[in-house]
């Protein structure tokens, strides 16, 4: 798509910083080499990054993760996703896994929507599990929003979509296409050890066209993971976890190391690509016989930088898992045999 025009919102009228910052963040952000939706807590919902994950952990789990992101501005990134994978080993002797993601993100007038079905083959190796998975799914971009602001009022700029130019001129539809989206991993899974995926989203690298003007490159994506429980003494664990990423365009690294107290409190930082940061802290537990069902609420903050008038980037991630535990063998005494 060709350079977009600034878009107006009423709310951002009453601040032309506000407003001139939107304005360069979308103007300046090509379409054809847009990446895929960053979360700061990677490691707390593998599955929308790697098909290979799911069954991995053995039971039924689930992860629901919303960010904002430059808070204060509107138009600004929000994003919400859904995850939830199972295991069929117990319930169906299968060493298969299954999965489904769901994930929307919006900036300003354009929406992007992906919702992927996973498959993995399950393998047991040494102290883990190894997934090698596929996923299914559909990729929506949509563009809908009347209030753009063109130089030249008069004029018809086809490469912008529902173009209010003028209360006489507005001739493009809104652009809403669709198109297949496959991916591919593999992960390793030792719980309470370590873990390491590499994945590939939007394989197809399809092209969402409405007209020649009018069009969304999906570039392909590559993901490495890897992250590591060490125990320091009795009480606590330090947990380093690192994800690069890149659409072949634009690399991004995170770095995460995260202090676990009592098996039950988080706290962590994260540094990206040496130039962003962010705090995490968060609360776990476990609960039901054996401790099987386990659960996580985490809260993280990205820092923003100093010349940004926003209250920088929040981001909240809720997970769950039943994970059946095994039963610990019993000894009963029968006096007919003392």
């Amino acid at each position: 798509m060709r350079v977009m025009h600034i878009f107006n919102y009423r709310a951002m009228i009453k601040n032309s910083l506000y407003y001139s910052f939107i304005a360069a963040v979308v103007a300046l952000t090509p379409l054809n080499a847009q990446q895929d939706p960053l979360f700061t807590q990677f490691m707390n919902n593998k599955l929308i990054y790697n098909p290979g994950y799911a069954g991995t952990p053995g039971g039924y789990c689930g992860a629901l993760q919303y960010r904002k992101q430059w808070a204060g501005f509107e138009g600004a990134p929000t994003t919400f996703a859904l995850a939830a994978d199972a295991s069929l080993m117990k319930a169906a002797k299968l060493p298969v896994g299954l999965g489904v993601t769901i994930m929307q993100d919006k900036i300003g007038p354009i929406s992007s929507l992906y919702f992927r079905a996973a498959g993995s083959y399950n393998l047991k190796l040494g102290m883990g599990t190894l997934g090698m998975g596929l996923d299914l799914g559909i990729i929506q971009k949509s563009i809908a929003d009347g209030n753009w602001i063109v130089p030249e009022p008069l004029k018809n700029d086809p490469s912008i979509p529902s173009g209010l130019y003028s209360s006489y001129n507005n001739s493009n539809p809104n652009f809403s296409k669709s198109g297949l989206d496959i991916g591919a991993g593999v992960y390793f899974n030792a719980p309470g050890k370590f873990y390491v995926g590499l994945s590939s989203t939007h394989l197809p690298a399809s092209t969402l066209k409405q007209s020649d003007d009018l069009q969304f490159k999906i570039n392909r994506h590559y993901y490495a993971m890897a992250g590591v429980y060490i125990p320091v003494g009795v009480w606590f664990n330090i947990n380093p976890n690192v994800m690069y990423r890149t659409d072949m365009v634009t690399p991004s690294l995170d770095a995460n190391l995260s202090i676990i107290a009592f098996n039950m409190l988080w706290l962590g930082y994260t540094v990206r690509n040496s130039t962003e940061s962010s705090i995490l802290f968060g609360y776990q537990g476990a609960a039901m016989s054996g401790n099987s069902l386990s659960y996580k609420i985490c809260y993280s903050y990205d820092l923003t930088p100093s010349l940004l008038p926003s209250s920088g980037s929040h981001e909240i991630t809720l997970s769950a898992a039943f994970i059946e535990k095994p039963k610990k063998a019993t000894r009963k005494k029968n006096a007919r045999f003392l």
